[in-house]
C-alpha cells in the first residue's frame, strides 16, 4: 500500500530532520511534508540531556504540535522505517505500508557505542535519549558513587552533572588524556584541571578488564588485577552513525553516508544530513563526520534547499560548544594537523587557541573559560576562517589586539 500523493519524505525527528521539514515550507514548498521518527515523543534536544539541570532531565522540544499543524507537517511518531525501495522511490515500514517521496532526506543521526563486556548489565547505561537520561539520572542519589566510561564531551558533562547532585565520580579514560580526538591538549589539560578541582577522580590510561553486577553495584575490573564498584556506570565512549537503511538500500556509506557538498547521495534523489553523513569539508574535500547540534540545524536547511533544487554547495564553518560546571569550550573550524597554534590570554583564567595552517591561514580557533568570556572572541575567529584570512600571529597572541580590526583588516 502506497500514499497516493508524493511529497518530501524526511526520515529521522532529531535536529535536523525538525530544521529540514519546517526549512522546505520556510522556502515555499507547498507539497506534503512526511517527517519520520522512531521515538514516542515530539522532538526534542539532545545537548540538554548530559548538561547540568537542577530538576533533573527534561523535554525540551524543537517544536511543538501546534506549529507542526500550522505548518502542515505530518509528524509520525514511533515509526521506523524498515527499507528504501528506490526503483519505486518509496519508504516501506514494517507492517508494509508505503510512503512515496519525490525527494527523500536521511536524517538518521547517530547511536551511542556500548561495551560489550557490559552487555545485559542493568545498572550500565549509555547517553543517547530523552529515556536514557531518565533511566541514568535516577541512579543519581547524594552521597553516592557513579563511574563514567570515556572522556569524551558526553562522558565529562555527565560527570560534571553528577559532581553538581553531589554524587561521587570516577571517570575513566582509556586515552593518555581527555578529549583526545576532539580539543587541542592545552585545551584537555584546563579541562581535566577543572575536574580534578570540582572532585571528580581521573583515570586516564584505564584499561578494564570486565564489568559485573549485583544486586547492590557494579563490579569493574582492571588489566592489572585492581577493581572497585559504583552504584552505575554511564559509558560514554563515542557513536557510530545510523547508516543501515542507506546500507540496505546500496547506497554508499563510507564513515557514515556519503554525499556531496549538495548533501545529495550517491542516489541523486536521496540526501543524508547531520551526525549520519560523510560530507567533504574545505577546499580539499576531505570527508568528514561531524556530530554537533549546529552541524545539524545548518545541514538540515541545507537539505531542504537542495531537495527542492537550489543547488546550494555546504560552506559551513564547523562550530562546537561544551558546558561543564561553569565554564564553556567552544571551537570553530578544524584544529587537526595544524603548522602553528598561537595561545591568547584573555583574563580569569580564560583562553584562546588559533591555529594555522602551512600556508598562515586560520583553519580553526579554541576557547575555553569561565561563563561565556571566550564567546564573542570565538564567533570572531569563525568568521576570520569563513573568509580565509591568514592573520599576523603576533597580534592573535596580543590580548591588545582587537580580533574585530583584524576581521575588518
Amino acid at each position: 500500500m502506497s500514499v497516493s500523493e508524493r511529497g518530501m519524505v524526511i526520515v529521522g525527528a532529531g535536529e535536523c530532520g525538525v530544521r529540514a521539514a519546517f526549512a522546505l515550507r520556510e522556502a515555499g514548498y507547498e507539497g506534503p511534508v512526511h517527517l519520520v521518527g522512531d521515538e514516542p515523543h515530539l522532538p526534542y534536544e539532545r545537548p540538554p540531556l548530559s548538561k547540568a539541570s537542577d530538576d533533573g532531565p527534561s523535554l525540551k522540544v524543537i517544536r511543538d504540535e501546534q506549529a507542526f499543524r500550522d505548518h502542515a507537517i505530518r509528524h509520525m511518531r514511533g515509526q521506523a522505517v524498515a527499507r528504501i525501495d528506490r526503483d519505486a522511490r518509496e519508504v516501506e515500514f514494517a507492517d508494509g505500508t508505503r510512503l512515496g517521496y519525490d525527494a527523500l532526506l536521511l536524517a538518521t543521526g547517530a547511536r551511542a557505542r556500548r561495551l560489550p563486556m557490559a552487555a545485559g548489565l542493568s545498572r550500565v547505561h549509555t547517553l543517547r535519549s530523552y529515556d536514557d537520561a531518565l533511566a541514568m539520572g535516577a541512579r543519581l542519589r547524594p552521597g553516592g558513587h557513579v563511574t563514567v566510561v570515556g572522556g569524551g564531551f558526553i562522558g565529562l558533562e555527565f560527570a560534571a552533572l553528577a559532581r553538581g547532585r553531589g554524587v561521587a565520580v570516577t571517570l575513566l579514560e582509556a586515552a593518555p588524556r581527555l578529549l583526545m580526538r576532539a580539543v587541542p591538549a592545552e585545551v584537555a589539560e584546563a579541562v581535566q584541571a577543572l575536574h580534578e578541582a570540582n572532585g571528580v577522580d581521573l583515570r586516564l590510561g584505564a584499561a578494564i578488564s570486565g564489568m559485573t553486577e549485583d544486586a547492590d553495584a557494579v563490579h569493574i575490573g582492571f588489566a592489572d588485577g585492581t577493581s572497585f564498584s559504583a552504584d552505575a556506570v554511564l559509558v560514554g565512549i563515542g557513536a557510530e552513525p545510523a547508516t543501515e537503511l542507506a546500507s540496505a538500500a546500496g547506497l554508499v556509506v563510507e564513515n557514515g553516508i556519503r554525499v556531496d557538498r549538495h548533501l545529495r547521495t550517491s542516489d541523486p534523489s536521496i540526501f543524508a544530513a547531520g551526525d549520519c553523513c560523510s560530507f567533504p569539508l574545505g577546499q580539499d574535500g576531505t570527508h568528514v563526520r561531524l556530530e554537533s547540534w549546529r552541524n545539524a540545524q545548518e545541514q538540515g536547511e541545507l537539505a531542504a534547499k537542495n531537495m527542492l533544487g537550489h543547488g546550494v554547495e555546504h560552506s559551513a564553518v564547523p562550530w562546537f560548544w561544551s558546558d561543564q560546571y561553569d565554564h564553556t569550550l567552544q571551537i570553530a573550524g578544524m584544529a587537526t594537523g595544524t603548522a602553528r597554534t598561537v595561545r591568547r590570554e584573555i583574563g580569569d583564567g580564560a583562553f584562546l587557541l588559533f591555529h594555522l595552517a602551512e600556508t598562515g591561514r586560520l583553519v580553526a580557533v579554541s576557547g575555553f573559560g569561565p561563563g561565556n568570556s571566550v564567546a564573542r572572541d570565538v564567533r570572531l575567529g569563525e568568521m576570520m576562517i569563513a573568509r580565509g584570512l591568514s592573520p599576523d600571529p603576533d597580534q592573535l597572541e596580543a590580548p591588545a589586539t582587537k580580533l574585530k580590526s583584524l576581521l575588518a583588516a
